[in-house]
């Protein structure tokens, strides 16, 4: 069913994309666990060829650019498809995660300099990039408090702190990171975003965190990353001193859109695979296992929750794109939660309807679902969304944000 948010300009768009990653990706899953992660990237930068030969390069960009200047409503519903192939799609059109957010963030704040140097290559695929602003002595969903520390020294900026969950720093050739350069500011005005090269003397990749005991690698990682006594120039500042939290909210809200639309298409990955074994699986002589309710009842509620999903999650990417993410913090909130636990919701049911066989690495739900269980703590846990759109709600009932009775 075409959705009703694609404007006449995406939908060539979305039958071409549509029709790379069912020819030409989906069927590299089959052999996706058996294949070393060093060939996969090989075959994949085939395909990255292929998507430029087709002008398919680029869809997230802006016109500046070099891209098509499709709203982020748009381009949603590109991301959704690129996920039906999570193991591949989003890297194979340049629009994976950090890099993503890393280029709109560059794109719109740095400097030419800046510009030049690292997002050029990184908008032509010829670099990866990643995101440092998570601590492990410190709570990830608040983040103003920050030990990492970037002193002046003439012209250049000494970092020295401690960063973990820096994502897709294995292979990255520049961090993103949010270190305190005004330390006596306001709470919101303590922090910038700084570049640095991953082969700056003092960056040290300490380890590819574990996940679920998947180390990863490449554009799959989760890093911890010390600083010490790193130096990299004052040019490369993104914006201004003090302009830290401003960037990370710039960042994260249209960044929630795109978790967002790709975790409904990894949903719709997950119950296409549930179907079909629902279908095709005997459970008795002559009875498919879809014959019985219970399955019944997963594949229904799974379809629904779904369609919800999507329908809210471009609503929000179109009150974006009209509006900007301020105004629709609480509908960012909101689209982050309740889609984070659709999707594991719709795993777990695929991975129940295929018995045994689905906690194997013989289907790729397994896989995904371990990958997606951090969907409810990535970019804000769960608790902090459902509190912040609560306290926003009671706030037009008289109660502000601390608790207490305010006149209206």
């Amino acid at each position: 069913m075409e959705s009703i948010f694609a404007t006449e300009r995406v939908k060539p768009i979305l039958a071409k994309v549509e029709q790379f990653v069912e020819k030409e990706l989906i069927p590299l899953e089959a052999d996706h666990h058996k294949r070393p992660w060093n060939e996969t990237a090989k075959l994949l930068e085939a395909k990255r060829d292929r998507v430029r030969e087709l002008g398919l390069w680029g869809l997230h960009l802006p016109h500046n650019e070099g891209g098509l200047g499709l709203t982020l409503c748009e381009f949603g519903q590109l991301s959704e498809v690129m996920a039906r192939t999570p193991f591949y799609g989003h890297y194979t059109f340049n629009c994976q995660p950090p890099d993503i957010g890393n280029m709109e963030l560059l794109s719109k704040y740095a400097s030419d300099e800046i510009k030049s140097k690292f997002l050029h290559p990184l908008l032509q695929g010829e670099i990866r990039s990643c995101f440092s602003m998570t601590e492990p002595e410190f709570a990830g969903s608040n983040p103003t408090r920050l030990a990492t520390t970037a002193v002046r020294e003439g012209n250049e900026y000494v970092l020295n702190g401690h960063k973990w969950f820096t994502s897709a720093a294995d292979g990255a050739a520049f961090a993103i990171v949010m270190a305190v350069t005004n330390p006596e500011a306001t709470l919101h005005q303590r922090a910038s975003m700084i570049v640095v090269p991953t082969n700056a003397k003092g960056f040290k990749l300490e380890r590819n965190l574990p996940i679920f005991g998947d180390t990863g690698e490449g554009w799959a990682s989760h890093s911890e990353i010390t600083y010490n006594d790193c130096r990299v120039p004052v040019s490369n500042l993104i914006g201004e001193e003090g302009m830290g939290f401003k960037l990370a909210q710039q960042r994260l809200g249209p960044g929630r859109v795109h978790h967002c639309m790709r975790w409904i298409g990894i949903a719709e990955k997950a119950f296409e695979l549930m179907c079909q074994r629902a279908a095709s699986r005997e459970i008795e002589l002559g009875v498919a296992l879809g014959e019985k309710q219970f399955i019944q009842g997963f594949i229904a509620e799974s379809r629904v929750e779904i369609n919800a999903a999507r329908l809210l999650v471009l609503q929000t990417a179109s009150l974006i794109d009209s509006v900007g993410a301020a105004q629709a913090k609480d509908e960012i909130s909101g689209i982050k939660f309740y889609v984070a636990n659709m999707v594991l919701r719709v795993l777990d049911r695929a991975i129940q309807v295929h018995g045994a066989l689905g906690v194997t690495d013989d289907t790729m739900l397994a896989t995904l679902y371990a990958h997606e269980r951090g969907a409810r703590i990535w970019d804000g846990a769960d608790e902090v969304h459902k509190q912040n759109l609560a306290l926003s709600i009671l706030k037009n009932y008289g109660l502000d944000v601390k608790g207490k009775r305010v006149k209206m």
